[in-house]
């Protein structure tokens, strides 16, 4: 146990770029200070990560796994874990969900459209894959880079083919009757799209978002090559075969009107702390029960006392906590993590924002 030693502390993640199979970055190579930003083929960094990212070739026997900073002390996230995890994890989720976090968060940046793809629920993921959980996702968008004059993400089928078809297409890469299958849901800045489990979906060029989702990298990319990069057959179908992967599919029919009811959730204030801050719900297990996504806006000082554990990226502005031992300041797109077992410490800001993204609520997640 090392809780007498880092009660206090606040674990914060370096920049954990990860490869992948589209092209993007230049958001995140200009939050590094990088002298010139540019895309290229790391255009996500993970976070609180403890699972591999599954690429067609090797990236090294962490790739995907986050490094994480305790003070002076760099080690990976799992490790840190493994030293105090009910100081990290809580009690509570121990009990439940075992040494592992339970939800991944992400910043992406992507310069072109992302392949048309679609990821198993968590009951296919455990029935048929033996895989601990499928890959629910959900969107919340930072930016939209300045060139980019319409952004957009597909989330369908708004017209749904038949199975043989929808083999077809995919066999001989129609992507024009692919793409005629989809409407485009317009997005801005500060929305939040929910993507469930089997729901086919792309995210449009030129988006910055932050993507929370059950810690896995199971994905069905249904089209092949994108911006001149051909994915080999072993990136498609999970190393599966086409017909196994097409079961995945929700074909059920989904109007991009229905699609913005159902998926594109508004704030709900769940707390406030007089006039100094108010916290959002932007996604609870009424939606889905993979994991919870809250922001908090603060102008001012307030106490704050954790009951559970969570990932935190500042949005806006700039947030100062202070401990019994530290004081710690976070610039915007900074990203931290408050342990369940912190205790009582103080958020101090001047129109910051903050999102706080939280594992299963308990073992009914699925």
């Amino acid at each position: 146990m090392i809780k007498p030693e880092l009660n206090d502390l606040i674990p914060h993640f370096p920049a954990n770029r990860v490869w992948r199979t589209y092209k993007g970055g230049r958001c995140l190579d200009r939050i590094a200070g990088k002298a010139e930003p540019a895309d290229g083929q790391f255009p996500e960094d993970w976070i609180g990560s403890t699972i591999h990212a599954v690429n067609p070739d090797d990236h090294g026997p962490n790739a995907g796994i986050s490094t994480v900073q305790l003070g002076t002390e760099s080690m990976l996230f799992p490790d840190l874990i493994a030293k105090d995890p009910e100081y990290f994890l809580g009690e509570d989720h121990l009990k439940h969900w075992g040494k592992v976090p339970g939800v991944l968060v992400k910043l992406l940046d992507s310069s072109i459209r992302l392949h048309l793809q679609a990821h198993p629920t968590a009951d296919f993921a455990r029935r048929f894959m033996n895989a601990p959980s499928g890959k629910a996702e959900a969107y919340y968008v930072l930016a939209i880079r300045e060139e980019v004059k319409d952004p957009y993400i597909y989330l369908g089928f708004q017209r749904p083919p038949a199975r043989d078809e929808f083999r077809r297409m995919i066999e001989q890469q129609q992507i024009h009757e692919l793409l005629a299958c989809f409407d485009k849901i317009p997005v801005a800045p500060g929305d939040v799209i929910f993507i469930p489990g089997g729901r086919p979906h792309a995210i449009g060029e030129g988006v910055f978002m932050v993507e929370i989702l059950e810690p896995s990298d199971l994905a069905v990319r249904f089209e092949f090559e994108r911006d001149g990069m051909v994915i080999p057959e072993s990136a498609r179908f999970m190393n599966r075969g086409l017909e196994f992967c097409l079961d995945i599919f929700d074909m059920s029919p989904l109007s991009a009107d229905e699609a913005r009811r159902q998926f594109m959730p508004s704030p709900q204030v769940s707390k406030k702390w007089g006039s100094v801050a108010i916290r959002e719900t932007l996604i609870d297990k009424n939606l889905t029960p993979c994991f919870r996504v809250e922001r908090t806006r603060i102008n001012g000082t307030f106490e704050r006392t954790p009951e559970e554990f969570f990932f935190a990226i500042v949005t806006c502005g700039e947030l100062q906590i202070q401990t019994g031992r530290e004081t710690r300041n976070f610039r915007q797109f900074e990203k931290f993590m408050i342990p369940a077992g912190l205790g009582d410490h103080v958020w101090s800001a001047k129109n910051a924002e903050v999102l706080e993204c939280y594992p299963p609520e308990n073992a009914s997640a699925g």
